[in-house]
């Protein structure tokens, strides 16, 4: 099969398609991996090729059937990093399976929705060949409706978004039971720790709020010298007093309601598989893509699904454009909540965590691009526009009717604690 030129280029930051970053995946290499595998026995044709942008990967036809690979650099993950990610999915996988889990009545909803990471002849699942470390997983199950989408996309149809909520729900209700510690530090995963909250120490010498986001950033910081030093140059200081403090004094006295769940945090279209091609009431198959997750909390993950699938981020330079789509809200929390209904605390959080909840990321990308990657371009996008203009969108008219929305969404519920997962 001849693979189509466009077919080998990746997500660029601004929508388009460009050059990837990391080599393609060469029939050779994955021929070589796969004979290691006994579901693969070796490789035959590369069918397709992700056009995500920070691994290799790609569907192969082996004598058993397709498999999906994919290749990080060490740098970015290495085995450990990425057995971190095989253990929760292993986790969910069996989770799912259990009867507890399974919504009986709806026949549309797939048992599963997340399937084990494949093991070679040796039982790994993360196989290290020299600078890269490799993953392979069984085909998703489903139709692919969101292929080429990017992360920042919204729902084709309103449908999809209540069948999404009642997936991400599903997730969270499997994923409660799993207490592993939260990753080590290691590039592009999403964190929650900057704004996470006071902790105890934070109140001796001081009796401002404010020190301790302060003293986590910087901590966050250093742990990251070349991000430590692109962010003195931009005043990081400042930028938190002027502009996401004031976010955090809204958020701070819900945080003591949310509890500590690993999330997927990169709970979007295109990471999720579906039953059909085509429908309203498609429902989803399967959740993909792990790379991100971490240890954070429910309402950290409802907000990054609502960024990542509610606002129109690459149309922002349209004046005339209607960014925000109320009713995909509406309809995803609604599915959520058919399974995980909030408590009045964890809505409010819900409607404060939302201009913060893409910050810790942001910060691992730009990271990313200047310690991995080499790249002040798009160092500069990922801080500019993407951790600094993101939160400023939220003080727009659009960003601020998308916040009141949810605020009486918030105050229509009754002020008592319930909704445990």
């Amino acid at each position: 099969m001849i693979i189509a030129q466009d077919a080998a280029k990746a997500h660029g930051l601004d929508g388009t398609l460009e050059e990837p970053d990391w080599p393609p995946l060469t029939l050779l290499e994955v021929d070589s991996l796969l004979r290691r595998y006994p579901q693969a026995s070796g490789a035959e044709e590369i069918l397709s090729r992700s056009p995500r942008p920070f691994s290799a990967a790609g569907v192969v036809a082996t004598p058993l059937g397709s498999v999906f690979v994919k290749r990080h650099h060490r740098s970015v993950r290495d085995r450990e990093g990425l057995l971190e990610e095989h253990r929760l999915i292993a986790h969910l996988s069996a989770a799912m399976e259990d009867e507890a889990y399974r919504a009986t009545d709806r026949p549309s909803f797939s048992p599963n929705l997340v399937q084990a990471v494949l093991a070679d002849r040796d039982g790994e699942t993360a196989v290290s060949v020299g600078e890269w470390t490799y993953e392979v997983h069984p085909v998703a199950r489903g139709v692919d409706v969101y292929e080429q989408a990017l992360s920042w996309t919204p729902f084709l149809c309103i449908g999809h978004a209540r069948a999404a909520g009642r997936a991400l729900a599903r997730l969270h209700l499997a994923s409660s039971s799993y207490q592993a510690p939260a990753r080590k530090i290691q590039q592009l995963v999403t964190n929650f720790t900057v704004f996470a909250g006071p902790e105890p120490e934070d109140s001796y010498g001081s009796d401002r709020l404010d020190d301790g986001p302060v003293r986590r950033m910087d901590a966050y910081l250093e742990r990251r010298p070349l991000l430590r030093a692109y962010a003195e140059m931009r005043d990081w200081r400042s930028s938190l007093g002027k502009l996401f403090l004031p976010l955090y004094r809204t958020l701070e006295p819900w945080l003591p309601y949310l509890r500590p769940l690993w999330t997927h945090n990169d709970f979007h279209a295109s990471n999720l598989t579906w039953n059909t091609a085509a429908g309203a009431d498609a429902e989803v198959a399967g959740i993909l893509d792990f790379g991100l997750a971490d240890r954070t909390n429910a309402v950290h993950d409802l907000a990054t699904a609502i960024e990542r699938n509610i606002v129109e981020w690459l149309r922002m330079d349209d004046p005339d454009a209607n960014l925000v789509h109320l009713d995909h809200v509406d309809t995803l929390l609604s599915g959520y909540e058919e399974l995980c209904p909030l408590s009045y605390e964890e809505a409010r959080a819900l409607a404060a965590m939302l201009p913060l909840a893409h910050c810790e990321f942001a910060l691992s990308e730009t990271d990313y691009f200047l310690s991995i990657l080499h790249s002040p371009k798009k160092a500069y996008f990922a801080y500019e526009g993407y951790f600094l203009h993101h939160a400023e969108w939220f003080r727009s008219e659009q960003g601020q009717k998308l916040l009141a929305h949810l605020e009486r969404w918030a105050e229509d519920r009754p002020r008592t604690r319930g909704g445990e997962l």
